[in-house]
């Protein structure tokens, strides 16, 4: 997927890994691309596309936020001196960006949780999204939208023939 910045370059985008469940579980309300801080071993790790984010989840504190349960598998050749694989990770936001989302945090029901992460021009980010949780029958609904929908393409197509 390339976008292009204005100046007719297009930045190329190398998706390293994607939470598909969060969109299952949480009603996405904002996203926010964000840098990551990281160790060298973590980024050619992140390279080979050895990461997981499932269960992950942002926390803010102290004014800063940071990355939780996201594992990053080790990188074999760094041997001893290779990182922790889920250690916490610090995101890289604006103020008022952590600032808005400390104010929406606070309010009863919202988490912030990690969508996707990929290297932008070189540089690893993480997409992360302010959500809030969905109940069982919300899921139960968007299965039933979403298994209605691909009954309705699949007769179109068969029309179409």
């Amino acid at each position: 997927m390339a976008r292009d910045n204005g100046k007719g370059a297009a930045r190329a985008i190398d998706l390293v890994v994607e939470n598909r469940k969060a969109r299952h579980d949480f009603f996405i309300e904002e996203t926010y691309e964000a840098g990551l801080a990281l160790m060298g071993t973590e980024v050619k790790a992140l390279r080979a596309h050895k990461a997981n984010l499932r269960d992950s989840y942002a926390r803010i504190k102290n004014g800063e936020i940071f990355l939780h349960g996201v594992h990053i598998s080790a990188y074999a050749p760094a041997g001893q001196f290779g990182h922790s694989e889920t250690r916490a990770r610090k995101l890289l936001l604006h103020r008022r960006e952590i600032d808005r989302l400390w104010g929406r945090v606070r309010e009863r029901g919202y988490s912030i949780v990690p969508l996707k992460i990929y290297f932008k021009d070189g540089r690893a980010k993480v997409e992360i999204a302010l959500a809030k949780g969905k109940q069982l029958h919300d899921k139960r609904d968007a299965l039933a939208r979403k298994a209605t929908r691909r009954e309705i393409e699949r007769v179109l197509k068969g029309r179409n023939r």
